[in-house]
Formats: structure tokens, C-alpha cells, sequence
């Protein structure tokens, strides 16, 4: 049998650890893949499986970790088998994020090269970038760290061939077909064409990451004169963005 073949049958479980089980679902990123992985957390939360700590979803797979004083491996695999049943279209669409984005070669610094390596003009990169509908796949590497898929394909590039050691938090930017929101100060290797004032992780917020997997993703175009602004309210505590809820 085929790892195709497989997936297409059952999603595989696979050890990671004593207190953590991966169910995966198949082999590629794609929406329909993303859909199952968060409706099965959504129905490990509404089973309430005595033992289960939490899921943490990835691009194909979801992460189920637990106390092995609580529930065995195969207890779990057990009580995880029934929940596998007709997922596909289980999960409603996620919250929409409207985010300011400041596309500014002082902020978007990658966005003369990114023009330049693709063949547009920079103005067409911005357009291509800010119209496209994105939703978040996964959010890691780092705590509120947003990976989007739905990169328009003409602005699919591989990652900086020398990664930066400074990427400041807010900074959008794209590499093979995704884009990705950074979201606290880190070292960084994407290809940066913009930044949004809106923390996506702050400790004041409860919860502190801003965005969940499933959610969906526009980003409107602003000034440096706006960012600059928003910027300043974002650093008091001031600035609130409030998404629309479960849109398709």
C-alpha cells in the first residue's frame, strides 16, 4: 500500500514520546487537510477524554498530548478511533482578521527584491499580497507565530538565501507558497514585505496569541504615517482589532 493509498483509507498514528500521540493525515498542505486536523480537536475537546492535556494542530497532523498516569497509549488511540468518522467538513469557517499592513520599503525590505525576482512592479506584489484570501493553517515556532496559506503563485519564492538575525515582530512576509506573520522579535529567513502594528502575541490579551488555526486572514494597505500611529497605540495597550466572527 501507498502512503496515498493509506492516508486516503485512515489518517496513521505515530508516537512522539511517552505523553504524545500524532494523528496524521496525509502528506501535503492543503485546506481539505487542515479542515479534518482541526475537526478532530474539536471533537477530542468535546469528548472531555480523561487524560488529555491539550492537541496542538499542524499543517497535516494534530499533536494529542497526555498525562500516561491518566490513560495509556493505546487507551487514547482507542478512544481517538471512533472520533475519526466523517470529519470532512466538520469544521466551521474561523474568525476573519482584517490587519493593517504597512507595505513601506522601510518596513517592507524585501519588496523591491521580491518584485524584482518575480517580474512585477512593486505596486503588483502589493496587490497580489494584500487581495489574497489567506487563512491560517497553524500558528508555531514561535508563541503566536501565524503560518497562512494561499499565496498567490506568481509571488512563490524560496526562503533568503542569508537569513537575517533580526526580524522585528509584525513583520509579514512569504516564502515557497505561504506567508507568515512574525510575532515576537526573532532570527528569520522570509522574505519580508510588510508589517502590521497589531501584536499578534501580548501578554495584556487573554488568550495572548492573537490568531487560531482555522482562522482567515486580509491584510488592508496603510501608510508609514498610519503605521507609525497605530504603532504608538499598539505600544500602550490601545489598539483593538476585533475580527468577524465564523465567515465564509
Amino acid at each position: 500500500m501507498t502512503t496515498a493509498e493509506h492516508f486516503a483509507d485512515r489518517p496513521r498514528f505515530l508516537p512522539a514520546g511517552d505523553s504524545a500521540l500524532v494523528v496524521e493525515f496525509a502528506d501535503r498542505v492543503d485546506p481539505e487537510v487542515s479542515a479534518r486536523v482541526l475537526a478532530l480537536a474539536r471533537r477530542i475537546a468535546g469528548a472531555a477524554i480523561a487524560g488529555v492535556v491539550e492537541t496542538v494542530p499542524t499543517f497535516r497532523s494534530l499533536m494529542v498530548h497526555y498525562d500516561p498516569l491518566g490513560i495509556s497509549n493505546q487507551e487514547l488511540r482507542a478512544r481517538l478511533e471512533p472520533l475519526l468518522r466523517d470529519l470532512a467538513g466538520q469544521v466551521p469557517a474561523g474568525r476573519h482578521w482584517h490587519l493593517p499592513a504597512c507595505y513601506d520599503p522601510s518596513l517592507g525590505v524585501d519588496l523591491a527584491e521580491v518584485a524584482e525576482r518575480t517580474g512585477l512592479s512593486a505596486a503588483d506584489v502589493v496587490k497580489a499580497h494584500s487581495e489574497a484570501p489567506f487563512r491560517v493553517y497553524m500558528v508555531g515556532f514561535l508563541p503566536g507565530f501565524a503560518y497562512l496559506g494561499g499565496l498567490p503563485a506568481l509571488l512563490e519564492l524560496p526562503r533568503r538565501e542569508n537569513p537575517r538575525l533580526k526580524v522585528d515582530a509584525g513583520s509579514i512576509a512569504i516564502a515557497m507558497a505561504m506567508s507568515v506573520i512574525y510575532s515576537i522579535e526573532s532570527p528569520g529567513g522570509w522574505n519580508i514585505l510588510a508589517r502590521t502594528p497589531v501584536p499578534l502575541w501580548d501578554l495584556r490579551r487573554d488568550p495572548a496569541a492573537l490568531m487560531s488555526a482555522g482562522d482567515r486572514v486580509s491584510f488592508a494597505p496603510i501608510s508609514r504615517a498610519e503605521y507609525d500611529e497605530l504603532a504608538g497605540k499598539a505600544r500602550a495597550g490601545e489598539l483593538r482589532v476585533t475580527p468577524q466572527p465564523h465567515d465564509a
